[in-house]
């Protein structure tokens, strides 16, 4: 399967020790597992056409999908001329342009920064899910999707985020507000750099606490890859 990247930006630069959002994804599924193609959303760049991979992953940013930017204006129509034509798959801000681009909202939180490990529950099983009732997995956010998209489900969140795994009902595609590409060091290094800018000690100091505890990233790579297999044979 080839598998697009819509790279749709990059940690900070003090950070880049650990790699891109783009070498994340690559570690995170396999680097033999698909035929990548990396898409540099940010800088203007867009496939030609939705079938030019059979599935795309939408990857984070420090953008909010509200932000007058003509590049999220391209990537929204991207994702609706998609719809039916390839797999999707959207992490955090990707959750969240997918949900505005198919009909949903999305808003800057009152709740405030979701940061360390966050657990959701599984509340609409699903068959890529294998059983699980449950997950826990690094949070990084502030923005939160608010109002579903017409034909998406919920199947996974929590009590802070509600709707924070999404599957639609009228194309192959889901979305998560969590970040299983987030390897335990980098989500340490993202909470110490966020600390002072919004985020105070006490939180920072239990989100630290916390993603040192164990994660299910192996497990969301399985059912990542367990959806495009059922998505696209």
């Amino acid at each position: 399967m080839k598998l697009g990247i819509l790279k749709t930006g990059q940690p900070p630069e003090e950070l880049s020790r650990f790699g891109g959002y783009d070498a994340m994804f690559t570690r995170l599924l396999g680097r033999d597992a698909y035929d990548y193609a990396v898409f540099d959303v940010g800088a203007g760049q867009l496939p030609a056409r939705a079938e030019s991979c059979q599935a795309y992953i939408v990857t984070g940013s420090a953008c909010g999908v509200y932000d007058p930017l003509p590049w999220i204006a391209g990537l929204k129509s991207f994702l609706r001329s998609a719809r039916g034509r390839a797999a999707l798959v959207g992490i955090c801000f990707g959750h969240q342009v997918m949900a505005e681009a198919f009909g949903g909202k999305v808003v800057k939180s009152p709740k405030g920064w979701g940061v360390g490990a966050h657990r959701y529950d599984v509340l609409s099983p699903r068959p890529w899910l294998e059983g699980r009732t449950a997950m826990t997995l690094p949070a990084s956010h502030q923005d939160q999707v608010v109002e579903l998209p017409p034909s998406a489900e919920v199947v996974a969140g929590s009590d802070f985020a509600p709707f924070g795994l999404l599957a639609y009902t009228d194309q192959p595609a889901i979305s998560l507000q969590l970040h299983p590409e987030f390897e335990p060091d980098y989500a340490i290094a993202l909470v110490e750099h966020l600390r002072g800018g919004g985020l105070g000690d006490e939180k920072a100091q239990s989100a630290i606490a916390s993603l040192r505890g164990p994660m299910d990233s192996i497990d969301a790579a399985n059912w990542i890859r367990s959806f495009l297999r059922s998505a696209w044979p």
